[in-house]
């Protein structure tokens, strides 16, 4: 038995359960159940009239607006006239309208505009798409999509659409895609939904300087901002945060609605920076032993070898971070580790372990004991060609006074030479002076006078005598 209403419909199912309760007796028992379900759940369960192709769940931002993507589709076909006028309908909270005439919320045919909607698509192209503007909070709710077409009027109540309108936007996604190793090309994305593709977010981040947004169509005719930027990943990228912020404007541009998201990079990368420590440095005694450890930066965590040089090649003998060596008489080994993860491998620098202590070589420079030979070469004969110009620059006090008498007159014995000098000779009279007569004992008094004579040279130069004068002049200085 089937009984049908316009709101309900209700449904009579009859099912035989057999029972044996003895050989000889077959006992048939009919268990009937009954259920009654609503009406827009029972179109539901068999072909509706109309449907409708739109997301089943939207979020938007209050003061912005949302486009809802929509097509729809009426069975049977023959029923629905394109040519003829179409109206679309917007019902809130329940599909049927007719107990609350006020769900009705928009008709395109200006009948009721209860909510800032219009349909922009083609309804005679089967196209709802539909604007909904200056949204609020209060518009929260479930909607259904209804048809008006002169003989056709259906509703689609198997296609319910959640419309949730929030205060602040929802934060960007950030995505990466491929491996995060290092030497490896990534591209790294953020992306921020777009419900009002006219008003849409602007994104910037701390990857780069004002990037370029790009609008995209979702599968479902949603829309979504994006940028992106590909990078090649080294270990300095790792524990890198990246920061993206999406800007929102709503009340037509007059304000701006920002949300943020942060995504840390956790890059994978071969060892760096390898190398070992010393411990006691300096001077060691025989019988004492040094610790060496082995460290290095790496992601994963590197595993450590060590090895010593022999005139055969390199010798594994010890595998961790750390190694220790006992000094004896005739400890004289050169030691290095080598850092290992899955990315790759770093060797250490040398460390020479003697009798006499542990020191570091550095395996890049193995010239450097020769070239800081050299350099102090060039720096002792530079010393020794300063000294020499400075002395050539400024004679001794003995080469200046190289004229020095105690007699009456001075004679310079003549040089064959090609320098032209001044020279200044003092002479002192006081002792082959005769006698003072009585006038000059009246001067004795008074304090010697210093007079200069001219004396000129002659200088002998290939056989061929010349004059002095000029600067070649000699000076003697008299005292009195």
């Amino acid at each position: 038995m089937i009984k049908k209403t316009v709101n309900e419909q209700c449904y009579v199912f009859a099912n035989p359960r057999s029972q044996f309760l003895s050989v000889n007796m077959l006992t048939d028992n009919m268990l009937l159940t009954l259920f009654f379900v609503s009406g827009a759940l029972a179109d539901c369960l068999f072909n509706p009239f109309l449907s409708i192709t739109a997301p089943k769940q939207m979020e938007a931002l209050s003061g912005s607006c949302l486009i809802i993507p929509c097509n729809f589709r009426a069975k049977p076909d023959h029923e629905f006239n394109s040519v003829r006028t179409t109206f679309g309908v917007w019902i809130k909270s329940d599909s049927r309208f007719k107990n609350n005439r006020n769900n009705v919320i928009f008709n395109s045919s200006g009948t009721v505009t209860t909510y800032p909607m219009s349909i922009t698509g083609d309804l005679s192209q089967k196209n709802c798409t539909t604007l909904f503007s200056s949204l609020i909070t209060s518009y929260t709710d479930t909607y259904y999509f209804r048809i008006e077409n002169i003989a056709f009027r259906a509703t689609a109540s198997c296609d319910p659409l959640q419309i949730t309108v929030q205060d602040s936007p929802p934060s960007p996604r950030i995505e990466i895609s491929g491996d995060l190793k290092e030497k490896k090309s990534v591209t790294i994305s953020c992306s921020a939904s777009t419900p009002c593709p006219h008003s849409p977010p602007k994104l910037t981040w701390n990857l780069q300087q004002d990037p370029p947004n790009n609008i995209e169509e979702n599968t479902d005719r949603t829309f979504t901002t994006k940028i992106q930027k590909t990078i090649t990943l080294s270990d300095t990228h790792d524990g890198f945060t990246i920061n993206c912020s999406a800007t929102y404007p709503v009340n037509e541009g007059r304000e701006v609605k920002t949300a943020e998201e942060r995504k840390t990079l956790n890059v994978s990368y071969a060892p760096k920076d390898t190398s070992v420590s010393i411990s006691p440095s300096g001077l060691v005694s025989a019988g004492s032993w040094v610790n060496l450890t082995c460290s290095s930066r790496a992601k994963p965590p590197a595993s450590f070898s060590w090895f010593k040089n022999s005139k055969d090649g390199a010798i594994r003998v010890a595998e961790g971070k750390f190694y220790s060596v006992k000094v004896t008489n005739v400890t004289d080994g050169v030691y290095y580790c080598v850092a290992t993860n899955d990315l790759g491998n770093q060797t250490s620098s040398e460390i020479h372990v003697t009798n006499k202590g542990a020191t570091k070589l550095d395996p890049s420079s193995p010239w450097g004991a020769v070239v800081g030979v050299i350099i102090g070469i060039i720096i002792l004969l530079c010393v020794i060609v300063a000294v020499w110009w400075l002395k050539t620059k400024h004679p001794t006090l003995q080469q200046t006074q190289s004229l020095t008498a105690e007699g009456p007159a001075v004679q310079e014995p003549s040089r064959a030479t090609e320098t032209e000098d001044i020279h200044y000779g003092e002479i002192d009279f006081s002792k082959q002076r005769p006698e003072a007569s009585s006038s000059s004992e009246q001067d004795r008094g008074q304090q010697l006078d210093t007079l200069y004579a001219q004396v000129k040279v002659s200088r002998t130069a290939k056989n061929v005598r010349q004059t002095a004068g000029g600067p070649e002049d000699l000076y003697a200085l008299v005292k009195k």
